[in-house]
């Protein structure tokens, strides 16, 4: 007997966008970091047995780790420039999950991000992979929308 409802599929990973203050700043091989976390304060009163209290703390938020294909472009150069240069330029930014037919599936905001690391790619004279550079942009918070 044939399924009447709807298929659920889980979306493809390789189907993204990623924006930052509005404007699609390249074009990535990979995205990773979309995380949080709460620190963990252990409590115990005196008067109770062995018991532990494990109580919610401060939130934390992984660094999110952009990978793309070197181009000629510079502005991700040029913005972590600016923080070495003592002027951290905190911008918002989106991550968009594209469906199969590309439109925006899910989506995660970031807010207060600058770029805190860039490496350049690993360089080989007898391999024939895309050089590849890797930015990660500390953050004050995520959500998804």
């Amino acid at each position: 007997m044939p399924a009447t409802g709807d298929r659920n599929d889980p979306y493809s990973q390789f189907n993204f966008i990623v924006e930052v203050d509005g404007v699609i700043i390249g074009g990535f091989a990979e995205v990773s970091g979309i995380g949080m976390e709460n620190e963990i304060i252990e409590y115990r009163n005196g008067d109770e047995d062995i018991t532990v209290r494990k109580l919610p703390g401060k939130a934390k938020y992984s660094n999110l780790v952009l990978k793309w294909g070197l181009t000629q472009g510079r502005e991700l150069w040029e913005w972590r420039q600016l923080v070495i240069a003592g002027q951290t330029d905190r911008r918002p930014g989106t991550i968009q999950l594209l469906d199969e037919a590309r439109q925006p599936a899910l989506q995660w905001d970031f807010r207060e991000g600058w770029p805190c690391k860039l490496e350049g790619p690993a360089l080989n004279a007898k391999g024939s992979d895309v050089a590849i550079s890797t930015l990660e942009i500390a953050h004050e918070g995520i959500r998804q929308q």
